[in-house]
């Protein structure tokens, strides 16, 4: 027995990456994980794929995010999909882990750079959430996936750490809102991870400089945040919301 049979998960972006590695683990645990994608379609078949050949359960979506009515039909694909794998509707988990970078310090930031970060990052999940709120059973879990960008000062990703700072003032707001339903809600703070949104790890001397940042002298991988994530989607931490738990490593600690 899992701790999450019996139990609906959505992960959006949830077919690479950090998104990749918590469709595993909370399928791992039990739950029928529904895996959102934007547009590469293989990368989630591939998670899927590799779900089922775990014993897990698992089916792929697709909605873009960051367009007029993206939440509409996340929810209307979502729906179809509980439908065509012949689950119960509704769900009990949802990570908005899907988001975008900007790599440029503020001077180079254009009012569309903006406008998009800001449309797939906070838009997005403000109206997910609203959306699904209907579906969403009582107990169940919100979790984000937020970014140490939020602590740290990172002048060169100055418009996606705005987008974080405000994913986390959404999750306070929920928290206090949904408790009456026992929902909890809470983000994760991962600090630099091994996924390819971040190229520069390919650079031998940059991923060392990353890995002295953190007290274990590494980089993260995904399965270090899933793990977190994991644990916030339990019902060990029935007793946990409006947090941001940090998932860097101890990155600058003593800094």
């Amino acid at each position: 027995m899992g701790r999450l049979d019996d139990r609906t998960a959505l992960v959006t972006g949830g077919s690479r990456g950090i998104g990749r590695g918590i469709s595993l683990r909370l399928a791992r645990d039990g739950a029928l994980v529904a895996v959102h994608y934007g547009s590469n379609a293989v990368a989630a078949k591939e998670t899927v794929r590799r779900i089922e050949a775990d014993g897990g359960r698992a089916f792929a979506f697709q909605a873009e995010l960051g367009v007029p009515g993206d939440a509409a039909a996340l929810w209307a694909a979502f729906d179809e999909g509980l439908d065509r794998h012949g689950a119960r509707p509704g769900l009990d988990i949802l990570v908005n882990n899907a988001g975008i970078t900007v790599p440029k310090p503020i001077a180079a930031v254009t009012e569309a750079d903006y406008d998009r970060v800001f449309a797939v990052n906070v838009r997005a999940p403000f109206f997910v959430v609203q959306q699904g709120l209907e579906r969403l059973r009582d107990g169940g879990r919100i979790i984000g996936i937020s970014s140490a960008a939020t602590r740290i000062a990172f002048p060169a990703i100055v418009a996606y750490s705005m987008t974080k700072g405000a994913l986390e003032t959404l999750t306070h707001t929920l928290a206090q809102e949904l408790g009456a339903r026992g929902i909890t809600v809470n983000t994760v703070r991962p600090g630099v991870v091994d996924t390819e949104i971040n190229p520069t790890l390919k650079d031998p001397a940059i991923r060392a400089g990353y890995a002295r940042q953190s007290v274990f002298d590494r980089i993260g991988q995904p399965q270090d945040i899933a793990d977190v994530v994991a644990f916030l989607a339990s019902d060990e931490a029935r007793w946990v919301t409006g947090q941001h738990l940090d998932a860097t490593g101890g990155t600058h600690l003593g800094m």
